[in-house]
């Protein structure tokens, strides 16, 4: 039975759950059809990719799936314009876009009939993005991985705060990885809620056996925030990590810019999601990392979400009835 909300009726999904796109771990074609074909919105991560692998890529996951899809558009990546061209051309139910102004592209995609969906971490750029006119706001927390906000706020906090703000749909992301999360977070006034870590953790997840071990092993506070002040990426602690922990703690980052940002940008995703070095390279993921102990199908974990979801959303209703007198619990 389908859960639905005016947004997933809208995105004409089955669910209001949405697989975050991730660099390389999404960067494929499987994974998002499979949660697509599962009912909800799968989401294909074009920041990594070059014009003709996701040109291939785009072709494949339409032959894939007759389900709503997304695709993820980092605005900032070399050759953006390309990359939204060749994405047009594919007409994605949704585009799922962060780091930068929506305002220039909304017209072209509305009229191909695509919705926008923008990320944002912040009220202020919540409430310019709303005012461009998109279609909903993903609002991420401090607990989310890959570039979360740096200033502490939770993801509870902050979308509370901009459901006060903006008349769009808003979407949650960030310290979910179960379906408890996500019908606490509907539960807040979430139109969807957006997952990451737990999808990273799936069969079809295109990222090295050491990466998805890595975040397996990770307990909920086995993740930090490194890089504050600069581009922030929460990870796996590692030895990057305690590399830029330590040169944050002797004050770097003020005395030397050129080599504090040498030492962030001498350490890649890609050198963990593709190459297996978990030791040096960035193991992106969410403080939701220690809630997963398993790696498993796609459709499984949508599955499993979904039984978890409707769980505790029983859970709630229960609580309409009368509360037991003390001498009725004997």
């Amino acid at each position: 039975m389908a859960v639905s909300t005016l947004l997933s009726q809208r995105l004409g999904i089955d669910y209001p759950i949405i697989q975050a796109g991730m660099s390389w771990a999404s960067s494929n074609v499987a994974l998002p059809a499979a949660v697509s074909n599962a009912g909800g919105l799968g989401v294909l991560a074009a920041g990594p990719m070059r014009p003709d692998d996701l040109r291939m890529a785009l072709a494949q996951l339409r032959d894939a799936t007759d389900r709503p899809w997304g695709v993820n558009i980092p605005l900032y990546r070399k050759g953006v314009e390309e990359i939204l061209d060749i994405v047009a051309d594919a007409r994605p139910s949704v585009i799922i876009a962060s780091q930068g102004a929506p305002g220039s592209h909304l017209k072209r995609f509305h009229d191909l009939g695509s919705l926008w969906l923008h990320v944002t971490a912040f009220p202020r750029h919540a409430e310019k993005a709303a005012a461009q006119g998109v279609d909903g706001v993903i609002v991420v927390g401090t607990e989310a991985g890959g570039h979360p906000p740096d200033n502490g706020v939770s993801t509870l906090v902050a979308v509370r705060r901009i459901l006060t703000l903006v008349d769009c749909p808003v979407i949650a992301g960030g310290g979910v990885a179960d379906g408890y999360g996500i019908a606490a977070l509907l539960a807040l006034g979430a139109d969807a809620v957006q997952l990451g870590t737990r999808f990273l953790m799936t069969h079809e997840a295109g990222v090295h056996d050491n990466y998805k071990h890595a975040v397996a092993e990770a307990g909920i506070a086995d993740t930090v925030l490194a890089g504050r002040g600069n581009l922030p990426v929460r990870c796996v602690r590692n030895d990057f990590t305690a590399s830029v922990l330590a040169a944050e703690a002797t004050g770097l980052p003020a005395a030397d810019p050129e080599r504090w940002a040498e030492l962030l940008s001498g350490a890649t995703l890609k050198q963990a999601a593709l190459h297996g070095d978990v030791a040096m390279g960035k193991v992106e993921a969410g403080q939701s990392a220690g809630l997963i102990a398993n790696i498993a199908p796609a459709a499984e974990v949508m599955g499993q979400l979904v039984r978890e979801m409707e769980a505790a959303m029983a859970r709630l209703r229960s609580f309409t009835h009368p509360v037991p007198t003390r001498r009725e619990f004997a």
